[in-house]
């Protein structure tokens, strides 16, 4: 009956306490690096949902812009001149900018990020903005993205209720005339969307026609790439004209590689396949150590270098496979509790499943792979 079962089997089995803290450590490295991978995810995800639900086809900004965070306001005439241009169907300017949002309960303070746009026409694809967008045409009266941060206060839940609600916005006071739902991001905790009146209401300071984002939507059949050159020669210098997926990349790429965050995830996922490849390596290299004499019996019957390289290196794949099943179950639970305490969208996606489970096994061959040198001393002559 035991002929049949696999000796790498045999060998990781028959420690039981030793087998279980291997697979609790390849499980600890599999969950660094899932966290990380998921939080970096997130971090790109939330801070394009907005990029993504624009409803258009090219992106104007100000050439100075390095991200929603840290937009430059150009002037809105700049937009109106891309109407010479034939493929062009009509252009729609975007307030945006942070400020304070006073939370009616407890009175305190805390930034919030503010959209105003024409409302007569839908520029933003986001659940809850279509159906509210007439209610921002009244004086002070805003959209409250309900997925914002508690710290804002109970705003969705009493609007739901069929409550009055009122805040104060950068001391001035607005109602919440309906719900949309965008999401919190690195960026921002919560958002509002208004209209572009409610919005130079509030922000006093802001001049009419500066304007952050510009939205042009070209007719029926129009070639995007080469409206997107066209424009790029026709306007001046201090506007970029992006197409939609280029500006959703332009906000990926300055959180990747323009802030630090970006670079510390990274950090993170290798970090935790070091420390996964060094927890595997001692496992295995003590595995060879522990059982040397019973190698160099093997050798002195018959048995070549390589097949004792095969041995550990299905020992190294049953404990990338063991391990890998609690880590990923873990996470899950993790992931969960993070979406709850952040609001962030931290989820499971297959690719990051499969990519972890390939980085567990490479981490897993690496350390059998090093382990295995220790096979090169068990000389049969010292044990005969």
């Amino acid at each position: 009956m035991n002929q049949k079962i696999p000796l790498s089997w045999l060998q990781l089995t028959r420690e039981k306490t030793r087998l279980a803290v291997a697979l609790a450590g390849i499980a600890f490295a599999d969950i660094l690096m899932f966290m990380q991978l998921g939080f970096r995810d997130a971090l790109y995800y939330s801070n394009v949902r907005l990029h993504t639900s624009l409803q258009g086809d090219i992106v104007l900004i100000n050439s100075q812009s390095n991200a929603l965070l840290a937009m430059k306001s150009f002037s809105q005439r700049r937009l109106y001149k891309a109407l010479d241009l034939q493929a062009v169907q009509s252009v729609h300017p975007i307030y945006l900018d942070y400020t304070s949002w006073k939370n009616p309960v407890t009175g305190r303070p805390r930034n919030i990020l503010i959209f105003g746009i024409n409302p007569e026409v839908n520029l933003l694809n986001l659940p809850g903005v279509q159906e509210n967008l007439d209610k921002v045409k009244l004086p002070d009266v805003v959209l409250y993205d309900r997925s914002s941060r508690v710290e804002y206060g109970p705003i969705a839940t009493n609007f739901e209720q069929g409550k009055t609600v009122t805040a104060e916005v950068r001391r001035r006071q607005v109602k919440v005339g309906g719900l949309f739902t965008l999401g919190a991001s690195f960026g921002a905790d919560g958002n509002l969307i208004t209209s572009d009146v409610n919005f130079l209401r509030i922000f006093t300071n802001r001049q009419r026609g500066l304007v952050d984002i510009g939205l042009i939507r070209l007719k029926p059949g129009a070639n995007t790439t080469v409206v997107v050159q066209n424009l790029r020669k026709y306007l001046p210098q201090d506007i970029n004209v992006l197409t939609k997926q280029e500006f959703i990349d332009f906000e990926r790429n300055y959180w990747a590689s323009g802030t630090a965050i970006g670079f510390i995830f990274t950090l993170g996922t290798i970090m935790g396949f070091i420390v996964g490849t060094v927890i595997v390596y001692q496992i295995l290299y003590t595995e060879v150590t522990d059982h040397l004499a019973e190698y160099a019996t093997l050798k002195a019957i018959g048995y070549t270098q390589k097949y004792l390289l095969i041995v550990i290196l299905q020992e190294a794949l049953l404990l990338a496979i063991l391990g890998y099943v609690p880590g990923f179950t873990f996470t899950m639970f993790l992931y969960q509790r993070a979406r709850e305490a952040t609001l962030l969208p931290v989820f499971m996606s297959f690719e990051r499943a499969v990519m972890v489970l390939i980085m567990t096994i490479v981490m897993c061959f690496i350390s059998g792979a090093i382990a295995v040198r220790k096979l090169r001393s068990a000389d049969p002559a010292d044990i005969f």
